[in-house]
């Protein structure tokens, strides 16, 4: 199978030749992996089966600088970088519109989808044709993630529960730019994607960061107009969720999700196991390879027994990709990623 038709076979919840595979790293380590492959395409020498596309903003800068401070142009994200004793990241802070009331929520400046470059789309589907290309990302119509990075993870979650005025304005404000830049991205790619990605934080480890009532209420409406929209295109839709979150598989189901993404297997009621017993044949799994467990913390031998248990719990009858839950982290060192993908290579075939 090429790529594409693996990734399609296992979104349909069958079983391809072998496991799909995809990547996600943060800066640090991906520099070791181009250096550990002598500057060649990491996806490429790992044998990733992804790819995304996306489209340029061309517009001017809609936010200024700021001391000691990256500031988002388009969005007016604040950026703070911290370091630990791996490496580092740029973390979010400040939140400014943390107060705001609906007057300057109004206000704050937002991109519009005219902003975007969308003519690279149809050449970039064509060039990556042999591979499984997606349009979104975990950052795609999500809610509560990428609001608090303006107003703080306090003041969206109380904003959610007591019908905020000013918080529900930036969040639709926000999201129907997202859901016309993607519709217009997908004019344009002329069936050249394959799958549209979504994502929302729904779980801590423990429990759900929501209640069921609260996300049917607020979150899966607009979270439907993100699936309805790929659907238009006859395109399957995957779907980001963090911490214990299968809670919520049930609606997705219900919505046409078709795929889920992350799948924390440390968080409760999120292990392998209990994933295909509750919920396979009925959605597809896209992760399961903790950034917190061996491939962090663990030998060579640890990390590859634990992918192996992991595809001989998530493979049977197909629909699964292997994939870390979120970007590999500086913390990980590189002989163990590397023996993360060689073991999805070797014990992710099935019999044909």
């Amino acid at each position: 199978m090429t790529s594409k038709e693996r990734v399609l076979t296992a979104l349909a919840r069958r079983e391809p030749d072998r496991v799909p595979i995809n990547y996600m790293a943060n800066p640090g380590i991906h520099q070791r992996l181009e250096a550990h492959f002598g500057g060649r395409d990491v996806l490429k020498a790992l044998g990733v089966d992804f790819r995304g596309i996306w489209v340029p903003y061309a517009g001017s800068p809609l936010h200024g600088k700021a001391a000691d401070r990256h500031v988002d142009p388009e969005w007016g994200f604040h950026t703070r970088w911290v370091e630990h004793g791996s490496g580092g990241y740029w973390d979010y802070c400040d939140f400014p519109l943390e107060d705001a009331d609906e007057a300057a929520v109004a206000a704050w400046p937002m991109p519009s989808p005219d902003d975007y470059d969308y003519r690279g789309v149809l050449a970039g589907c064509r060039r990556l044709g042999a591979f499984a290309v997606h349009v979104g990302n975990p950052g795609l119509g999500d809610v509560i993630n990428s609001t608090g990075f303006l107003c703080g993870m306090a003041r969206v979650l109380e904003g959610l529960l007591e019908d905020d005025p000013a918080i529900l304005r930036l969040i639709d404000r926000r999201l129907a730019v997202q859901l016309e830049v993607t519709r217009r991205t997908l004019e344009a790619a002329r069936g050249g994607v394959d799958f549209v990605w979504m994502g929302e934080d729904l779980g801590a480890q423990n429990l759900p960061l929501i209640s069921v009532e609260l996300y049917r209420r607020h979150l899966r409406p607009r979270h439907q107009a993100f699936v309805d929209l790929a659907k238009a295109f006859r395109l399957p839709v995957m779907i980001h969720t963090c911490g214990s979150s299968s809670w919520a598989y049930e609606d997705f189901i219900a919505m046409g999700i078709d795929a889920v993404d992350t799948l924390q297997p440390e968080a409760r009621n999120m292990s392998p196991a209990y994933l295909k017993k509750t919920f396979g044949g009925r959605l597809a799994f896209h992760g399961c390879v903790s950034t917190a467990g061996p491939v962090a913390f663990g030998t060579v031998a640890e990390v590859t027994a634990s992918v192996r248990e992991t595809l001989e719990i998530m493979m049977p009858g197909g629909g699964y990709c292997l994939s870390p839950t979120h970007q590999l982290q500086d913390n990980s060192p590189t002989e163990n990623v590397l023996a993360m993908y060689d073991a999805a290579r070797t014990y992710g075939r099935y019999r044909v």
